[in-house]
């Protein structure tokens, strides 16, 4: 039987904003004072953030250098290295209990990069996972980041997908510590689209690979979060 995904789309929301909710809700999952599977889907203003494993050559510019371009920088706990959210982008924020899934955080990893295989698959795309790398490709393209954070079995933190996104904001870094990588977005693989459309196709297509990989239900909800 398919558990209930409860989706909060927020819409455009400063990340630091974000990232306190989603600490609140992990929090109030690890207290039992919720049982719900929530994804917070989001689109962030410019910002950079430093994963645990972020290395000094992975940001040639200043935090202060980015900041006077108007590029936010955050350090925050989820694994990986430097990445970069702006508009255009799909970001997604599962708070999940592994407990009530499987315990195993590699399984977590692969099973996001599957569902946005799947998403990328219902767009018209072919995605793919290449080994010893974290995220979701496009041939030799990256498309999607993933970086996540497990407390108590309780995720947070996720993926980041590019749809409209200016790819040169990812030029000021080194996209997850790959010198070289080069990064693409759904509007550039499907030039030909409409791209006023393809943030609603690529929710729904998202919504649809969660659903698919891990068996979810997915039920819009519009009430305030805390």
């Amino acid at each position: 039987m398919s558990r209930p995904l409860l989706i909060h789309d927020l819409g455009r929301a400063p990340y630091a904003d974000v990232l306190e909710l989603q600490r609140s809700l992990c929090r109030r999952r690890m207290e039992g004072k919720s049982r719900d599977d929530v994804l917070l889907l989001v689109e962030h203003e410019p910002v950079v953030t430093l994963g645990r494993g972020a290395r000094s050559q992975s940001m040639p510019l200043s935090a202060a250098e980015l900041e006077r371009r108007g590029i936010g920088v955050h350090e925050v706990e989820r694994g990986g290295d430097v990445t970069f959210h702006g508009p255009g982008q799909l970001v997604g924020y599962p708070i999940l209990d592994l407990r009530e899934h499987r315990e195993d955080l590699h399984w977590y990893l692969r099973s996001l990069e599957a569902a946005l295989v799947e998403s990328l698959r219902v767009l018209g795309l072919t995605g793919r996972c290449r080994p010893g790398l974290t995220g979701v490709w496009i041939g030799e393209r990256k498309i999607a980041s993933i970086g996540i954070h497990v407390k108590q079995w309780i995720t947070y933190h996720g993926f980041a997908l590019n749809v409209t996104t200016d790819l040169s904001y990812f030029g000021l870094i080194v996209p997850c510590g790959i010198p070289g990588v080069v990064m693409t977005s759904v509007a550039s693989e499907l030039p030909d689209s409409d791209p006023a459309g393809l943030r609603q196709a690529a929710r729904n297509a998202v919504l649809e690979g969660m659903s698919t990989v891990f068996d979810f239900e997915p039920t819009e909800v519009h009430t305030v979060l805390t």
